[in-house]
């Protein structure tokens, strides 16, 4: 009898077909409720959940920097020359490394999809590692340069000091920078966008109070002038790399690293430099192109420098935004490539692509009417003003197509076509952009208004050229393929 009952059983245990352990729930993951599933679901409430706490952090980053250039214009024309000098040299240095952390952010990002958590763990430890390394050479190498490098850029005159006290700090920053872009991307690669905005809007606040306390000296701060301004940077951007590397360490997040996941890995160190390179040379296009286009102003004079770096700080605005954009469709992107859902992964990238277009182009039509009174609260200089005005009204009507192309590149970069968006950014600021504004200013006598109408023209046929791309090109591809 009790054996009869016991080959029932085993019967019964044969019948039960096998459960793969991929296929068992996962369970309650760390940080599981403010993450985002793309790979399922309605797409257009998901791509906003996900890009909102990215465009607030963004947008919080772009109040900093007007902030800081509101505190900084306190000081003079000359000071505020030198921080618009510098401005894209930084983030030339940044967007080098930043290739790493975009290749770490499509590697979480299709690991995620694919269900593969120690995957995605290990890819985000190698990101964190890597982009240190990058950083810390690229901050020794540009402050042992900063002589030539003011030089090339035309910081001399009264521009020379005020840029030097500004660039022998700023450089040091961006190490600090690099671990928290790192933290934010591999975070958004797992769908966890929450978490970070906390963190920027905490180290942007340090970086607004800091900036007076040490440009003016209140109280036992000393008075640094342009050179405070640098200090509140790199101590606000130091305070949030430590407490985001910790995080990830032991936060109870979507990542959850581990010391073994930051030793060197060959297959994914490989894979990252492949993707980052690209991704790194677009960045570089974007920046060094920001750089040429300062030293083509400068010899403009003192006012088109001013005017174009004001204008600048508040085309952040639409570029910070953008960019939020085109991470939350990477961040799509790359999930639904991971589950080898390609045709979502594209609806994606369309979706993104109309919203930005749509809203973006309305916020250049409100620069565009209200170009001198938004001049006005950064400077009181008649001269500074009047050519603000034109720089804004002019590729205020651009920022539309400009902002699209940026979800476009994003797309590309989710699937990890990082060479894509290379190709799209040297067209936009290097075929388009640079030789535009050296032919009108210079050739044809534009002065000035040559460079302003160079952006609208470059931002509209690269936007074009995207989308061609974008709806014809063959990038629908799984990064982690085969694994």
């Amino acid at each position: 009898m009790i054996r009869r009952q016991e080959d029932a059983i085993r019967t019964q245990a044969e019948a039960v077909p096998e459960v793969k352990p991929a296929a068992l729930p996962r369970g309650p993951k760390p940080g599981r409720r403010s993450r985002v599933d793309m790979t399922q679901g309605a797409l257009a409430p998901k791509l906003i959940t996900l890009a909102a706490p990215l465009i607030a952090g963004n947008i919080l980053q772009t109040v900093y920097n007007l902030a800081d250039m509101f505190w900084v214009g306190r000081l003079g024309a000359n000071a505020v020359a030198a921080v618009s000098i510098i401005f894209p040299t930084e983030w030339l240095l940044i967007s080098v490394a930043m290739g790493v952390t975009i290749a770490g952010a499509a590697l979480v990002s299709q690991w995620t999809g694919a269900g593969q958590p120690e995957e995605a763990n290990r890819a985000a430890g190698q990101t964190l590692a890597l982009s240190f390394i990058i950083a810390v050479a690229l901050a020794a190498l540009a402050y042992s340069g900063r002589f030539l490098l003011l030089r090339f850029l035309g910081a001399s005159g009264p521009l020379f000091e005020p840029t030097l006290a500004y660039v022998s700090v700023i450089f040091w920053a961006v190490p600090f920078t690099f671990l928290f872009l790192a933290y934010r991307s591999v975070m958004q690669g797992a769908g966890d966008t929450v978490r970070p905005m906390y963190l920027v809007i905490f180290s942007n606040l340090l970086n607004i109070v800091l900036d007076p306390l040490l440009i003016f000296g209140v109280g036992p701060f000393p008075a640094l002038g342009v050179a405070g301004a640098a200090w509140a940077t790199l101590t606000s951007r130091a305070v949030a790399a430590v407490i985001g590397t910790f995080l990830l360490f032991h936060g109870g997040m979507a990542i959850r690293l581990r010391p073994a996941h930051l030793l060197p890995h060959g297959p994914t160190i490989r894979r990252l430099l492949s993707v980052g390179i690209p991704g790194g040379v677009d960045g570089a296009a974007r920046s060094f192109s920001a750089v040429a286009m300062i030293a083509i102003v400068t010899r403009f004079g003192p006012v088109a420098t001013a005017a174009y770096g004001i204008g600048v700080r508040v085309m952040s605005l639409v570029w910070t935004i953008s960019g939020a954009m085109g991470q939350a469709v990477a961040t799509g992107v790359g999930q639904n490539l991971g589950a080898d859902q390609s045709a979502r992964a594209a609806r994606v990238s369309r979706l993104g692509t109309v919203m930005t277009l749509l809203a973006i182009g309305m916020m250049g039509v409100l620069a565009v009417i209200c170009a001198a009174p938004i001049m006005r609260v950064f400077v009181q200089d008649a001269q500074v003003i009047a050519e603000g005005t034109a720089f804004l009204r002019i590729s205020g009507w651009g920022f539309g197509f400009s902002g699209a192309l940026m979800v476009i590149q994003g797309a590309f970069q989710g699937a990890g076509r990082t060479s894509y968006s290379m190709v799209l950014s040297v067209l936009n600021r290097w075929i388009l952009r640079l030789p535009l504004a050296a032919l009108l200013g210079w050739t044809f006598g534009m002065g000035p208004a040559g460079m302003w109408w160079s952006f609208l023209v470059s931002d509209v046929l690269g936007f074009f050229a995207g989308a061609t791309w974008l709806q014809w090109g063959r990038w629908q591809k799984r990064l982690i393929a085969g694994e």
